[in-house]
């Protein structure tokens, strides 16, 4: 597995992916803030990314403690 995948990186969080059911595979991305929704009483959701994935902002985990 490469190491720069979003599985390893300090901003992703493996998580149920903003609703109560588990994806396979993927997690959340915190790197920037929610996503805003066109409802004004609805809550923001953060970008679903799977494990290995990747993106310019990747910080190693190892590396951010």
């Amino acid at each position: 597995m490469s190491t720069t995948m979003c599985a390893s990186c300090t901003f992703f969080e493996d998580h149920a992916a903003n609703t109560a059911s588990r994806l396979d595979g993927a997690g959340l991305c915190r790197f920037n803030p929610p996503i805003s929704q066109p409802e004004a009483d609805s809550r923001g959701l953060w970008p679903v990314v799977r494990s290995d994935d990747w993106c310019g902002h990747f910080e190693d985990e190892t590396e951010a403690a």
